[in-house]
């Protein structure tokens, strides 16, 4: 079977109905959510792809596996989201946190080359969410309420995962000090 079908040429993809085949422009609300959510998927096959943590590409490629989950319930599949995902990540923020430095102060992104990309990919997910909190002030569905809750969560893990990556590495975070006082 080829990749390209021909179907998407007039500026139109198909969404998931019960009913019928729906066709909306690819410049909607949902389909520019669901872009959104497949960028921080690439990217986390980024990360995934600079780390030798077995245990990391392992996490990290269940979350890519949530996230084409998500992208499909936004299209309106019938698919579930379990909310046993966010406790996941509240568990593992709990566990990392126990062991790091308490942080009194915001922090520069950065560290090692993972902590790095897993900062930029928290952006990301922030970014995500914030697409998909849009996409709610215009349709009500309750699953979108467990996907924000997701996305807010994954991106409090990442966040916590680069500052972990960095110390155990033996590489500090790096103190945000005011500048904009000093001219």
């Amino acid at each position: 079977m080829a990749v390209y079908t021909k179907r998407g040429d007039s500026g139109e993809t198909s969404l998931y109905s019960q009913a019928k085949e729906k066709r909306v422009s690819k410049t909607s609300r949902v389909i520019s959510v669901i872009g959104t959510i497949d960028e921080v998927n690439s990217f986390i096959g980024l990360v995934a792809s600079i780390t030798e943590d077995r245990n990391l590409i392992k996490t990290l490629q269940g979350i890519q596996s949530d996230l084409l989950a998500i992208g499909s319930i936004i299209a309106g599949s019938d698919l579930r989201l379990d909310q046993r995902r966010v406790n996941f990540f509240e568990k593992e923020i709990d566990k990392m946190e126990s062991q790091l430095p308490l942080l009194k102060n915001f922090i520069l992104p950065g560290g090692t080359p993972t902590a790095a990309n897993l900062q930029y990919l928290r952006s990301l997910v922030r970014r995500a969410e914030r697409s998909v909190v849009r996409l709610r002030v215009y349709n009500q569905d309750k699953a979108l309420g467990l996907i924000m809750q997701y996305l807010n969560r994954l991106s409090d893990y990442i966040y916590t995962l680069a500052r972990y990556e960095n110390f155990k590495n033996g590489v500090s975070d790096i103190i945000w000090k005011d500048n904009s006082r000093k001219r």
